[in-house]
């Protein structure tokens, strides 16, 4: 039997550049079992349920305002150095159908830890289905993977090692899940510092969290630390904010 030759498409080749640098990267998850009951309560009386990866983004953006070690980079240039950047910049996964294919696109979006859940769900959810070409964070990587590999590749390393072109362009920190499939990847890979993955959440709120971090960057024990803080969070500030776009009882709305 003969197979037959496929040529890496778009999509394919932004996941394979990606990679190359993610290789490079001494990554380490950490898992925490969290109970995010409040926020999972809280969330179902919301008026407008925001998407959860809205809610862990802006969870963890606060809980990085905190400790500036998760605004960190490792860069190379000009010399090896860690770069802190002022506030965080979340880089969200979506995927996308681009060309009759799956593609895998990053959603960047500026300071959550400032803006409101609202905003944040309508970004995911805009994301997710607005016109590929419309999205500027989307349009880019992809046009860029349509170059030669000797022209992407060094825009890749200095976009990755230049401390101000990396916030910009890639994030201080990710977030990458598919738990609404039912499932969870135990090891993510990503160029990044850190970034936030999540297991399927159950109707008492019980689920996996998992941080992989950067080694060069942080230790174990700061991303310990770093995701009993981001429960915490989560079952406070950000569900005091949930509680507040809850929908008023029936009768309230009538009257």
């Amino acid at each position: 039997m003969r197979g037959r030759a496929i040529p890496l498409t778009r999509p394919r080749r932004l996941i394979v550049d990606l990679l190359h640098f993610a290789a490079g990267v001494p990554s380490v998850p950490v898992q925490r079992r969290m109970d995010l009951g409040p926020v999972a309560i809280a969330r179902r009386a919301a008026a407008d349920r925001p998407a959860w990866t809205a809610i862990f983004a802006k969870g963890f953006a606060l809980v990085a305002a905190e400790v500036p070690a998760l605004r960190r980079a490792y860069c190379k240039f000009p010399r090896p150095h860690l770069y802190e950047c002022p506030a965080s910049v979340a880089t969200i996964m979506v995927e996308r159908d681009y060309g009759g294919e799956p593609a895998v696109l990053g959603l960047r979006v500026k300071d959550p830890a400032r803006r409101t859940l609202a905003d944040l769900s309508g970004r995911v959810r805009w994301a997710a289905a607005a016109p590929v070409e419309s999205i500027r964070c989307f349009r880019r990587p992809l046009r860029m993977a349509g170059w030669p590999r000797w022209v992407r590749r060094p825009v890749w390393w200095f976009g990755l090692n230049v401390g101000r072109w990396r916030a910009k362009h890639f994030g201080t920190f990710g977030v990458s899940v598919y738990s609404s499939l039912g499932a969870e990847s135990l090891h993510p890979l990503s160029p990044l510092t850190a970034t936030l993955n999540y297991g399927p959440i159950g109707d008492d709120g019980a689920v996996d969290v998992r941080l992989t971090y950067d080694h060069r960057v942080l230790d174990g024990a700061t991303v310990a630390r770093a995701l009993a803080r981001l429960e915490r969070v989560l079952n406070t500030t950000v569900c005091a904010e949930l509680l507040r776009q809850a929908a008023p009882p029936a009768a309230g709305r009538a009257a």
